[in-house]
């Protein structure tokens, strides 16, 4: 008879495995002594719970890794000191992902230094564990890799990539004019995204002024009216430089370690 339910509990736990449930086999096959007094019912919801665990956070990984985020930047860690003039409503309810859910965008402008790229991977990293798929990318390297893709027969492949993931981060807008192919390309993967996904989009010159980077009018016109006013606006502020104080913080941390 024992030897009857051994074999039975090796075949669910394959089976589990090859069910993929890996987490509640490993759990089958290793029994936690605290859990032998439990209900069955209550050791069958632990064991879902924790294979409902890994799997998301094993998802929650694998948006992190496609979303191919320039910092490791977290909400939690922002920095909202009162000379910053961070707006903190504003920024938790973004980090709720409202933005996303009603295919929004977020504009962040702002002087070098003033935090801009570490909010706006913040808020995709966020977005990642909101279960949302993210893409960031600097606007000349995605420039560059469009003209790539053209060259290679493969544009239409690449910008439906772009336009499936629900937050797209542009990074690095206006730091020169563009030419009126850059234009275009950039005209076409905003339309593509109006009403259907979310952009985060982050540079140095006020956004009122990024009509002035493209050289034709009706373009420029199509691109801003697509973006302005569907927006949550945030103008960042620093009077001291954002990678200068986390020098400084790693510094002072290296020495009250060797300290100790």
């Amino acid at each position: 008879m024992e030897e009857e339910v051994f074999m039975l509990h090796n075949q669910t736990v394959n089976k589990l495995i090859d069910l993929k449930l890996k987490i509640m086999a490993q759990i089958l096959s290793e029994p936690d002594p605290t859990m032998e007094e439990l209900p069955f019912e209550d050791r069958l919801g632990i064991m879902v719970e924790k294979e409902w665990e890994n799997r998301k956070n094993n998802r929650i990984k694998r948006l992190l890794t496609q979303a191919s985020l320039s910092l490791n930047a977290c909400i939690e860690d922002l920095d909202y000191s009162p000379e910053r003039r961070l707006d903190k409503k504003a920024i938790q309810k973004l980090s709720s992902c409202i933005f996303v859910e009603h295919k929004l965008n977020v504009i962040v402008s702002g002087k070098t230094g003033t935090g801009k790229s570490f909010l706006i991977c913040a808020l995709g990293n966020r977005a990642c564990r909101s279960g949302y798929t993210v893409k960031y990318y600097r606007i000349p390297e995605l420039l560059l890799e469009m003209q790539v893709a053209k060259s290679e027969g493969r544009y239409s492949k690449f910008m439906n990539s772009l336009q499936n993931v629900k937050v797209l981060i542009l990074d690095d807008i206006g730091l020169k004019s563009y030419t009126l192919e850059e234009s275009r390309d950039i005209y076409e993967i905003i339309e593509g995204r109006y009403n259907k996904g979310s952009c985060i989009l982050s540079g140095q010159m006020q956004h009122e002024k990024w009509f002035e980077l493209f050289p034709d009018p009706t373009v420029a016109d199509a691109i801003m009216d697509r973006i302005e006013y569907n927006s949550y606006i945030l103008k960042l502020e620093s009077k001291k430089s954002m990678r200068e104080v986390t020098a400084e913080k790693k510094i002072k941390s290296i020495e009250n370690a060797n300290e100790t």
